[in-house]
C-alpha cells in the first residue's frame, strides 16, 4: 500500500444516501447521475449551475446509462428500465434474472454498447449474485457465484474488462471482444487484495488505461496500472468511498459517492461525512461512458 494523499477536493451534495452508487455523468447536459439505492434515490446534478434535484424511485436502482437525449438505462431489483429523462416515466424493457430476493448492484456500459451488470442478494447472501451482460434486450449470463460484485469497468481500447467479488477482494480482468464485450478467455486475477485493510468496490478506467478504485472502509480512491500495480492513493472523507466517475465538459474531474449502510448512531457521528458525495479536486485523464444501444 502507499502513502495516502490528503484530500484537497469539495463536497457536491450535502445530502447523506444511506447507500450511495453507480454514478454517471451526460456530456450532453453536464448532468451526474447517482443512486442512493436502498432509499430508492435517483440523484441529479447540473454540474455549471449547482442545480440539484432528487427524484424518488419505485425500485432500488443502482446502476444508470444513457440511451440518448430523452432516455436513460436503469438497472435495479427488478430488472432493466427505460427512465423518460423529461417525466421521470419508467418502462420495463428487460428482466435480467428470475431470483426475488436479489438486486442489481455494480455495472458499467462497454464501448460496443452492451452493459454488464452485476447483481447480488438484498442481504449479501453468500454466492447468490452473478454478472450479466446485456446487448439489447439479450441478457446472457457471463459469471456465477458472486457475493457482490463490483469494480466492473473496461479498458480503453475496449479489449479488456475489471471486475470483483468484494469479499473475496481480488481485482479481476478478462479478455473481451471489443466489438461485443463478450468475454473472450478465462478471468485471471491481477491485484490479490487479500489481507488489506477494505474492500474493493466501484471502479472506472481511465484514458490512460489507469483504474481509479473506491476502496469500501478505508476511505481511499486507490488507482492501479494495468499490470495491477496500485500506483496511488487519494484521500476521501468518508470510510465507506464506494463508486467514482469522471465528470466535467472534458471529464478531467472524479465524482465519489460515499454511504453510511450498516454504520451504528456512534459511527454514523464519527464518520460525519458518510453518505455524502465529493469531488476528488484533482485532474484526472477520464473518458465518457458510452450510450447503452437499443
Amino acid at each position: 500500500m502507499t502513502d495516502i494523499v490528503p484530500f484537497t477536493g469539495q463536497t457536491l451534495c450535502q445530502v447523506k444516501s444511506e447507500l450511495g452508487e453507480g454514478p454517471s455523468y451526460d456530456p450532453a447536459t453536464d448532468t451526474a447521475w447517482w443512486f442512493d439505492i436502498k432509499g430508492r434515490k435517483l440523484h441529479e446534478l447540473h454540474l455549471s449551475s449547482s442545480t440539484k434535484r432528487v427524484h424518488d424511485l419505485p425500485l432500488m436502482g443502482s446502476a444508470i446509462a444513457t440511451i440518448d437525449p430523452s432516455r436513460q438505462l436503469i438497472a435495479s431489483d427488478d430488472g432493466l428500465f427505460v427512465r423518460d429523462t423529461n417525466s421521470g416515466k419508467l418502462e420495463h424493457f428487460a428482466a435480467i434474472e428470475d431470483k426475488p430476493g436479489n438486486r442489481s448492484n455494480d455495472g458499467r456500459v462497454h464501448a460496443s454498447g452492451a452493459l454488464w451488470i452485476g447483481t447480488m442478494g438484498y442481504d449479501a447472501e453468500k454466492d447468490a449474485g452473478a454478472i450479466y451482460h446485456v446487448a439489447g434486450s439479450t441478457v446472457t449470463r457471463l459469471f456465477s457465484n458472486i457475493t457482490i460484485p463490483n469494480s466492473i469497468c473496461f479498458s480503453p481500447d475496449g479489449a479488456t474488462a475489471y471486475f470483483t467479488d468484494t469479499t473475496v477482494n481480488d481485482l479481476m480482468r478478462v479478455a473481451v471482444d471489443p466489438a461485443t464485450g463478450l468475454p473472450t478467455g478465462a478471468p485471471e486475477v491481477l491485484s490479490e487484495q487479500k489481507g488489506y485493510p477494505g474492500g474493493i468496490d466501484g471502479s472506472v478506467c481511465d484514458a490512460d488505461g489507469l483504474i481509479w478504485n473506491a476502496r469500501w472502509g478505508t476511505g481511499t480512491i486507490d488507482v492501479y496500472r494495468p499490470d495491477g500495480m496500485m500506483v496511488q492513493r487519494y484521500a476521501v472523507p468518508a470510510t465507506q468511498a464506494s463508486c467514482p466517475a469522471f465528470i466535467g465538459a472534458t471529464a478531467d474531474r472524479l465524482l465519489v459517492t460515499s454511504a453510511w449502510q450498516g454504520m451504528g448512531e456512534k459511527a454514523r457521528a464519527a464518520d460525519p461525512e458518510a453518505g455524502r458525495t465529493f469531488e476528488l479536486g484533482i485532474a484526472v485523464k477520464g473518458r465518457f461512458e458510452p450510450a447503452f444501444r437499443l
